[in-house]
């Protein structure tokens, strides 16, 4: 799909605020409602706009504990990749899951929990169950330093 101008500060509007009403969105981007809707409408459609959520707080819900696991396979296989990611898309703990490259392990999963203790319970009875997970290395978060949601837009080149 080919961006122009107006389509570009759409998304930037949407990643800042979701929650901002048509009407508010189209005085911002300086359309009218209709055709703003229907611009977002295309963006959805198009698969540019994947959908909208509701940004919590992680402390103040008591999810005091953000922990970066890297995880190693014991074979490289599309099987045991396909029955880890399966497993791992289970765990409500786990807001993050890539595989990686250029570390000795296949995978980062970034993990939010209340706690060192239950934390010690979700690896040892969740990540090292996995079949195939051969080692684990767990890293802290001592401070949140940046985190953003919104992508860059600046290399985009309006049609």
């Amino acid at each position: 799909m080919q961006l122009d101008k107006l389509d570009i500060r759409i998304l930037g509007e949407l990643q800042r605020n979701g929650a901002i009403t048509n009407l508010e969105l189209a005085d911002k981007v300086g359309l009218s409602p209709s055709p703003c809707a229907r611009r977002v409408k295309q963006l959805e459609d198009a698969g540019v706009i994947k959908g909208q959520v509701t940004l919590l707080s992680a402390s103040k819900l008591d999810l005091k504990l953000t922990a970066l696991i890297q995880i190693s396979m014991d074979r490289h296989t599309p099987d045991r990749f396909e029955q880890f990611e399966e497993k791992v898309r289970g765990f409500p703990e786990v807001i993050e899951c890539l595989l990686i490259t250029g570390q000795s392990a296949d995978y980062q999963l970034k993990v939010v929990v209340p706690d060192m203790e239950y934390y010690q319970q979700f690896l040892l009875n969740k990540i090292t169950r996995i079949e195939g997970v051969s080692d684990v290395h767990s890293s802290f978060m001592l401070r949140e330093v940046q985190n953003s949601t919104e992508l860059p837009l600046t290399h985009l080149q309006p049609r």
